[in-house]
């Protein structure tokens, strides 16, 4: 049973009476979110899909964070935006003067990428909800019970509790009405006049009746469990960070159960990701990462909906973007035809249903086909598809030129040394280093060449023939010697299109200038 559907049966099994499940998950537009980011939401689609297949209906919340505080500027954004630091990320300009703010900037970001895998959630945007005074009875809840709020934190802490830490602990921040930023202090909290008194850097002073503000925020190991509360939750993954043993989900926990009084909703940890060839975990703030948007210049959104599927999210595992592209197609179009012709069962076919999005009926052809044959064709999509037609290879139109795109894409930015031509002239060092037995092989492939009454199964079969032994294993390993031949002397590279297509790709006498020498 893959690891969604056990989620879901388990979320049935704990609901028996509930009408509709509310899974949910959220992120800070702090910057660009990546694909590390990207596990948050796809594990909580991935459960939402499993909950609708069991007959569920199911309410699939995304919370964008734009009300917390702008905290460091990123890599990729003007130094001189550090001025906005403690302001909510809704309040700061759009970095690129396209949108309405910045959070408003990289959530449109996000959100479009995120259409393009058919994931489309009840987007939550907790400014909004901040700022339409719907949290403010739990804000004033908190405020009540601050001191039972400071008791838990302490509880997972190792440091001694004091009491004048106790009596000075607040569970919100306030945003400045002045300069707008956080740069605050809460002097007095009046209960019976629901009221709190601040102080700012800036030198103002203000009081904030609660009820009505829409500058007050709880702590985010408050803020998350009034949430669960609020949208009643039944289920929400969360990162490594937040799943220690004194992370932020205990902490949240405890937090809903003793001062919320709400049951806590299911929790799955999830690891994180990391780019191949390093130990840093990504971040948007450095720049070093990989965004949804990266990947989909490469892979298509089910090829990286699999990626997710297949693994279990207490699993680690790497994205790279170099020959791994090349396998991870493989793996998906071996795995897509086992689940087609109904050879593949078990999880990992689980896994790709999954991935599937809806309408996909149009056959794709091989991403390791189209990459070795474009830079030959100089990317010509016609001449592709004329290639791969005369082979027998159909595919939809549409996905062809997809998959035509994505692999020059790869090609042109993360692997320029594929950028491999038809050699312009002959290698005669390579020829002439070759032996007696290997030069009869190229002597019979070019006759071969020249007999324009074989069709193409014929000529192959012929030219499998050329190296013939009685051992098996011996004529397995002349056949690979062969084709290595073939391609350094028309490619100078070991390996490169099927044959057939190559010839299709050089043409006739243009291979046979450079193998008859």
């Amino acid at each position: 049973m893959h690891w969604a559907e056990r989620i879901a049966n388990q979320l049935i099994v704990n609901h028996p009476e509930r009408q509709t499940f509310v899974c949910a998950s959220g992120i800070s537009p702090s910057g660009s979110v990546h694909i590390g980011n990207f596990r948050e939401i796809v594990t909580t689609a991935f459960v939402a899909k499993a909950l609708r297949r069991a007959g569920k209906e199911v309410r699939f919340i995304f919370s964008w964070d734009d009300f917390d505080r702008f905290r460091k500027v990123p890599k990729h954004v003007d130094p001189a935006f550090g001025q906005y630091i403690g302001m909510p990320y809704s309040q700061v300009p759009c970095p690129y003067c396209c949108h309405a703010s910045y959070a408003a900037h990289f959530e449109a970001e996000f959100e479009q990428a995120l259409r393009a895998f058919e994931i489309e959630p009840e987007f939550i945007y907790q400014c909004r909800e901040y700022q339409s005074h719907r949290y403010n009875p739990a804000i004033l809840h908190a405020l009540r019970h601050r001191e039972d709020i400071y008791d838990i934190l302490m509880s997972f802490k190792t440091g001694e509790s004091f009491a004048a830490d106790r009596a000075a602990f607040y569970p919100v921040s306030v945003y400045c009405i002045q300069c707008g930023k956080d740069d605050t202090t809460i002097e007095h909290f009046d209960g019976s006049a629901e009221n709190v008194v601040y102080s700012c850097k800036c030198g103002h002073t203000d009081i904030v009746s609660i009820p009505q503000a829409s500058n007050i925020k709880l702590h985010w190991k408050i803020d998350w469990p009034m949430r669960w509360n609020m949208e009643q939750v039944v289920f929400e993954p969360g990162g490594r960070d937040h799943s220690s043993e004194t992370g932020s989900y205990n902490v949240a926990a405890v937090i809903s159960e003793r001062i919320f009084g709400n049951p806590l909703p299911m929790y799955e940890p999830y690891e994180f990701i990391s780019i191949k060839g390093s130990y840093s975990k990504m971040s948007s703030s450095s720049g070093h990462n990989y965004t949804p948007d990266d990947l989909l210049n490469i892979y298509a959104p089910e090829n990286i909906l699999f990626l997710f599927a297949k693994y279990q999210p207490n699993a680690a595992f790497h994205i790279g973007l170099d020959e791994d592209v090349l396998r991870n197609y493989a793996e998906f179009e071996r795995y897509a035809a086992g689940v087609h012709a109904g050879t593949l069962t078990g999880d990992l076919a689980d896994a790709l249903k999954l991935s599937l999005l809806s309408g996909s009926t149009g056959t794709s052809p091989s991403f390791s086909q189209v990459s070795s044959l474009l830079p030959l064709i100089n990317f010509d999509r016609g001449l592709l598809r004329d290639i791969l037609t005369k082979n027998g290879e159909e595919s939809d139109e549409h996905q062809l030129l997809l998959t035509a795109d994505r692999a020059e894409h790869w090609i042109r930015n993360w692997m320029p040394h594929k950028l491999i031509t038809v050699n312009p002239s002959p290698n005669l060092a390579y020829y002439h280093s070759l032996d007696a037995a290997e030069l009869k092989w190229l002597r019979t492939l070019c006759t071969l060449l020249r007999n324009c009454e074989l069709d193409e199964t014929q000529r192959m079969t012929q030219i499998y023939a050329i190296c013939h032994h009685e051992d098996k294993k011996t004529m397995r390993t002349q056949q690979k010697r062969l084709f290595t031949i073939i391609y350094q002397l028309v490619l100078s590279a070991d390996e490169g299109p099927r044959l057939p297509m190559l010839i299709q790709a050089a043409g006739t006498d243009r291979m046979l200038s450079l193998l008859d020498l």
